[in-house]
C-alpha cells in the first residue's frame, strides 16, 4: 500500500498512461486472487465494496424485490443482514419469514425448512454468528432454496476470516465478506456474485465508471463489475487485499481455523468453574468458532471490558455487537466477547482468563 502511494499513486480504468495502467492491472491481479481464493473460476464475479454491509445493501436492494416477495432470514442475523430487508419491509412491501435458532443460538434446519415454500425469491443467511460462533450449513440452505428458486446471499464477514470458504461448492448466489476481518486494510469489503445474477440486479450507486455510455436522455450500463463500482476506488486497499490474502493462503485456512478452536477451547476450559460467568450461546467449544461471548453476574459487558483493559491490557468488545434483535429476544442486555485468530498465543488466552476470573471473584455478584 505503500508503494502504492510513493510510486504510482494513480487511478485504475481512467487514463492509459503507465501509473494508471499499473493501478489497473493491480484491481484485475487482485480479483484474480480473490477467485483462486474462493475456488471460482472468473475473477470478473468479485465487486470491490466499502465493507460487507455494503455489499448486503447491495444484494438486497437490487434484486427488485416486489411488494408480498417472501425474504428467509434467521433470528441471529448482523443488523447488516437484518436492517436491509426490514427496509425492504416497510418501503416495499416485501414479507419477512424467520428461521427461529435454539435456545443456545444454533441453526436448527427443521425451523429453516418450514419457512421456505415457492413464494419464497431470497434468503439471506450469516455463515457464523459474530456473537455466539455457531455455524450455518450454508451448502444444505442453498440446496434447500434453490429447489424452490430462491436467490441465495451468505453474510461471510465472520467465517471467510477463519475457515477455507468454497463459493463453487457452497452455490451461494452471493457471497459478502469484510476485508478487514482478514488482515487487509479498513475500509474494503468484497461482494461476490454468479454472473448470472449479477447482470440481473441493478446497483445501489451509478457514477461515473458504472456506464458504457451516456446521453442527456439515455444511459447503458458498463459490463460486470464495473457497474457496482461507482467513482474512485480505495486503490490502496484493494492493492492491500491482495497482500492480506496471499498472507492467509501462506498460512493455511485449515491451520487457522485449528488454531482457533484450540485457543476457543482453551479459553472456555480455563473458565468453566467460575461459577458467575455464563456464556452466550454454546457451552461446548466444539460447537463453535473463534468468538467467546459471556456475562458475569452483577457486571455490565462494558464493565468487564474497561476492567480488562485497565487492569492487563486486554482488549475486548462489549455491548450487542450489532446483532441486537438476537439480544433482545432472549432478554439479554448484550455481552462481552473475546475474539481469536492466528495471532493470539496461548499465553494471552492464559493472560486473558486469569484477568477475567479475578474480575468475576473480586467484582462479580
Amino acid at each position: 500500500m505503500n508503494e502504492y502511494y510513493e510510486n504510482y499513486p494513480a487511478c485504475g480504468g481512467r487514463s492509459v498512461h503507465s501509473m494508471a495502467s499499473k493501478v489497473s492491472v493491480s484491481m484485475d491481479e487482485t480479483r484474480e486472487s480473490l477467485a483462486s481464493f474462493f475456488g471460482t473460476d472468473d475473477p470478473s464475479c468479485y465487486v470491490f465494496t466499502k465493507n460487507c454491509t455494503e455489499g448486503l445493501n447491495t444484494a438486497a436492494l437490487g434484486l427488485g424485490l416486489k411488494k408480498d416477495d417472501v425474504v428467509v432470514v434467521t433470528d441471529t442475523e448482523h443488523n447488516s443482514n437484518h436492517l436491509p430487508w426490514l427496509s425492504l419491509e416497510k418501503e416495499a412491501g416485501i414479507r419477512r419469514r424467520i428461521s427461529r435458532s435454539s435456545a443456545d443460538g444454533e441453526f436448527d434446519i427443521e425451523s429453516f425448512q418450514r419457512c421456505m415454500g415457492h413464494d419464497v425469491k431470497a434468503v439471506s443467511v450469516q455463515q457464523c454468528s459474530n456473537v455466539t460462533g455457531c455455524l450455518v450449513p450454508v451448502r444444505a440452505v442453498a440446496e434447500i432454496a434453490h429447489d424452490y428458486g430462491a436467490t441465495v446471499i451468505i453474510d461471510g464477514a465472520q467465517a471467510a476470516p477463519h475457515m477455507k470458504v468454497d463459493l463453487e461448492r457452497i452455490d451461494a448466489d452471493i457471497y459478502c465478506l469484510s476485508v478487514h476481518k482478514m488482515l487487509g486494510p479498513t475500509g474494503m469489503g468484497v461482494m461476490y456474485g454468479k454472473k448470472e445474477v449479477l447482470e440481473r440486479m441493478k446497483p445501489l450507486t451509478l457514477g461515473g465508471g458504472t456506464v458504457g455510455l451516456a446521453s442527456y436522455d439515455s444511459a447503458s450500463l458498463a459490463p460486470i463489475p464495473d457497474r457496482f463500482e461507482a467513482g474512485l476506488h480505495n486503490y490502496a486497499g484493494i492493492i492491500g487485499t491482495k497482500a492480506a490474502l496471499e498472507y492467509l493462503k501462506a498460512v493455511g485456512m485449515d491451520e487457522i481455523e485449528r488454531w482457533d478452536s484450540m485457543l476457543v477451547e482453551k479459553m472456555m476450559r480455563n473458565l468453566e468453574d467460575v461459577r458467575n460467568l455464563h456464556p452466550v450461546g454454546p457451552s461446548d467449544p466444539r460447537r463453535r468458532t473463534g468468538v467467546f461471548s459471556f456475562n458475569i453476574d452483577g457486571l455490565s459487558s462494558h464493565d468487564i471490558s474497561m476492567m480488562a483493559d485497565s487492569m492487563a491490557g486486554v482488549m475486548i468488545r462489549s455491548g450487542m455487537h450489532c446483532a441486537h434483535p438476537y439480544y433482545v429476544s432472549r432478554g439479554i442486555d448484550g455481552s462481552a466477547r473475546a475474539s481469536t485468530y492466528l495471532y493470539n498465543s496461548t499465553e494471552e488466552i492464559d493472560v486473558f482468563t486469569d484477568t477475567l476470573r479475578h474480575i468475576a471473584e473480586v467484582f462479580g455478584d
